[in-house]
């Protein structure tokens, strides 16, 4: 079974091989993408490094592609060694393959460990990129270098590291639990000096009560300080280090100690607080059950989700998880698939109706038809897109990112200044000074701003998931709340997308069901949407329908037939003109129908008109709530675009509120449209089907697809997809994204303005050491507890609440 697996799964991702005979070796073909190509003499300089490498067969350089094509025996070279050939001639190789190694990093929580990490590794030969996701303790490194190697220098850091997907290491006792000791000891130590202190207990025996207090609380902390002081970092831990030393010099043991208590304690809530953040994106992926059971040579065998193929049978019982995505073909049942869609009432399945791991079959018991590998799921997608999104790095993160660069080195300098300048020129005694700019230490690492944009991103991406809405980037998310224009597609999107029956006209003074029933029994067995939809209607009033003769289509008219030996037809306008049918009544009833922006179809014999089907592609319950509610969470320009015709484009927009419409478009009319509203009025949303409007999806700053849960396109080409095909989710997905930028805006303003105001009291005098570590504690917990209220958010079928 695990061999035919593994054949299904296989697929083009390998370098393609050009096959030769068993007796002559076999070729791979390999494409780089170079950069600094210019002409035709520096594709025969590469062409002459590449082909002077024994193994090499054949060299294709394209000049305005900057491409270049490379077959190669796989035994004797590899990209690698390509690769380095074209560097080493000065061209770049912007290699798209290029081996890449994932490790989990525990211990980097912080901008601090990134940056460590980053100057370290950053500067070794073979390293092209370097990824970090803050919120998952994730690195991964890109280039040629050695998985081995990377591990060396990351422990070199005092951190630790593994690949990813190996077995988490069994810790022990003191790896688990001695920071939570340490820490209870240094609290221990600092309450009897301060009571030693009250008590009038000589200074000889509370000194080294306090100095037993730092020692305990710097345990974790003074280690990790000094070895990224040694590989050139001024981390937060060095920094706290040097100021408790400091403090001791000049004989504020009580301040030191203070210090490096307060701060163990802020280390320890800082991961306690970044673990919840992070449950956040495992709870997505702990929807999925681990095992399924399949129908296999004639019975039921309980075996791991990876194990199952393509095509195989599971059984999902009420009450359990679909563990797979696929199509019912047995059975009838209500799943709740809300974790997928966020739709809050289960939806009825039947044969032929497709289900989604991760959503739980309520009542009845069904037998699937196994679509998709485990790693392909819809669930599995999400995940791995949300997994994606909240590791971008969003506008504010850069903003951050580089704040924090120019930030912490200045104030280090500044405290070296404030220490030696003042006292220099005769302004107070060395040791006030001194103690201000070991304060100014502590001051000087911006831990609660570099945390509060990651906590706040990846609970707002969390939000939206949960409720429906994947959102696949901070960008997005930024941009998305920043939306104040937004242009719908019309059909699919604030309409049905298909046409139905609005209203019934009689002619002849009778039931206009008499008149529906006759248009029934001319269109059966017609496939055409018109015919469909006026015999879904008469199914849906029960009318019985009469055999028909001699029937006939006229192309772009209508058809005919004999229904009770009379002759009868059925068509538009031009075909009742045609036939001599039409009258003044039967006009004027015409009009009116189209000045509605609805589709006439007349029934008529060769004398006169008889009735009038007045049928619309109908617009959503939802739709006209929907666009109230983006009006009144500050949307203030909403745009319906459609191909459709002025009259119906029209009534639709009047229907629904839309501010402006523009109709009878071609899909590249709407690109057009879309770019034009961005000049006019900057960030625009476009809102389409994710399939037929991909350009106009592109062309917006945010694309947003409806319905992408069955849509593996919609997942791919939307920034923005609605799992639901429900527009109420829109206002939702806007007020989450407003609600994120907001709260990133509230933490960088706090986190900054904490810092400014504690510089300021350090210059003064007026911050102690331990009221400088109480106040970044304080403001790293209040942005990472501020961040975490969006998960909170939540879908209330009107928006979120």
């Amino acid at each position: 079974m695990e061999e035919k697996l593994a054949e299904q799964r296989i697929e083009n991702s390998a370098p393609s091989e050009v096959r030769k005979s068993e007796a002559e070796p076999r070729y791979v073909l390999c494409d780089f993408r170079v950069a600094g190509m210019d002409c035709a003499s520096c594709a025969d300089v590469i062409r002459h490094a590449l082909q002077r490498l024994e193994g090499v067969k054949d060299v294709k350089v394209d000049v305005v592609g900057g491409k270049v094509q490379v077959a190669y025996v796989n035994e004797l070279l590899s990209r690698n060694d390509l690769a380095n050939a074209i560097r080493r001639i000065g061209y770049r190789v912007e290699d798209k393959k290029v081996a890449s190694a994932a490790f989990i990093v525990e211990g980097m929580d912080c901008a601090d460990e990134v940056r460590q990490i980053e100057d370290k590794l950053g500067g070794i030969p073979g390293v092209t990129k370097l990824q970090f996701d803050l919120m998952r303790s994730r690195l991964v490194v890109e280039g040629s270098i050695a998985p081995s190697e990377v591990e060396r220098v990351v422990r070199q850091l005092g951190m630790r590291v593994r690949r990813e997907g190996e077995p988490v290491r069994q810790v022990g006792f003191w790896e688990k639990r001695g920071r939570l000791v340490t820490t209870v000891l240094s609290g221990l130590f600092l309450c009897a000096g301060g009571l030693s202190i009250l008590a009038g207990v000589p200074r000889s025996i509370v000194v080294p009560m306090l100095a037993a207090s730092s020692f305990a609380g710097g345990w974790f902390i003074a280690p990790r300080g000094f070895k990224a002081a040694r590989n050139g970092a001024l981390d937060m831990n060095f920094l706290m280090t040097i100021a408790a030393i400091g403090a001791a010099a000049i004989g504020e043991w009580g301040e030191g100690a203070s210090a490096m208590f307060l701060f163990s304690v802020a280390q320890m809530l800082e991961v306690y607080s970044m673990d919840r953040a992070r449950n956040a994106i495992k709870a997505l992926m702990s929807l999925s059950p681990p095992e399924a059971t399949v129908r296999r040579n004639g019975g039921e065998s309980v075996v791991l989700v990876q194990d199952v193929g393509l095509e195989e049978t599971i059984i999902i019982r009420p009450g359990q998880r679909v563990p797979l995505d696929g199509v019912v073909t047995s059975g009838v049942s209500a799943v709740n698939q809300s974790p997928i869609t966020g739709e809050s009432i289960p939806v009825d399945k039947q044969p032929g109706a497709d289900v989604f791991a991760g959503s739980i079959n309520v009542n009845g018991l069904l037998e699937v038809r196994v679509t998709k590998f485990v790693e392909d799921t819809t669930l599995a997608r999400i995940t791995h897109a949300v997994e994606e999104a909240q590791a971008s790095r969003a506008p504010s993160q850069t903003f951050v990112d580089r704040f924090s660069r120019v930030y912490t080195p200045a104030v280090v300098v500044g405290a070296v200044v404030v220490a030696i300048a003042p006292p220099l020129v005769g302004f107070g005694d060395w040791g006030m000074w001194f103690t201000r700019a070991l304060t100014m230490l502590v001051i000087a690492c911006p831990c609660a701003l570099v945390i509060s944009t990651p906590v706040s991103i990846v609970s707002g991406l969390a939000a939206a998931a949960r409720g429906g809405v994947l959102i696949k980037g901070g960008i997005h998310l930024e941009n998305f709340g920043r939306t104040a224009t937004i242009a719908f597609d019309k059909t699919g999107t604030l309409t049905r997308g298909q046409p139905s029956v609005v209203d019934v006209i009689s002619f002849d003074g009778g039931a206009t069901n008499e008149v529906l029933r006759l248009a029934a029994s001319l269109e059966q067995g017609s496939e055409h949407p018109l015919a469909q939809a006026i015999l879904r209607e008469a199914r849906n009033r029960s009318l019985p329908l009469t055999p028909i003769e001699n029937f006939q289509s006229v192309p772009g008219r209508g058809v005919s037939a004999r229904v009770n030996d009379q002759l009868l037809y059925l068509g538009n306008e031009k075909h009742c003109h045609e036939m001599g049918a039409c009258t003044p009544q039967s006009e004027q009833i015409l009009g009116s129908v189209q000045a509605q922006g609805q589709t006439a179809v007349l029934l008529f014999s060769d004398s006169r008109p008889h009735g009038i089907i007045a049928l619309a592609d109908e617009a959503r319950s939802e739709a006209a709530d929907t666009v109230r509610s983006l009006k009144q969470s500050g949307v203030h320009k909403i745009v319906m675009l459609t191909g459709d015709n002025q009259n119906t484009a029209r009534a639709i927009s009047k229907r629904l509120g839309v501010d402006e419409f523009k109709a009878e478009l071609m899909p590249e009319d709407k690109v057009a449209f879309v770019r034009q509203l961005e000049n006019d009025s900057g960030r625009v949303a476009f809102v389409g089907d994710g399939v037929n409007d991909a350009p106009a999806l592109a062309a917006a700053t945010v694309g947003v697809a409806m319905g992408a849960a069955g849509t593996d396109v919609a997942l791919e080409t939307a920034d923005v997809a609605l799992m639901a095909d429900d527009l109420s989710r829109l206002p939702f997905a806007i007020q989450i994204s407003r609600a994120t930028t907001r709260v990133l805006r509230q933490n960088i303003f706090f986190s900054i303005a904490i810092k400014v105001v504690f510089l300021l009291l350090a210059l003064i005098g007026w911050a102690t050491l331990w009221m400088a570590v109480a106040a970044d504690m304080g403001a790293s917990l209040a942005v990472i507890l501020n961040g975490l209220r969006l998960l909170r958010v939540k879908h209330s079928g009107k928006g979120a609440e």
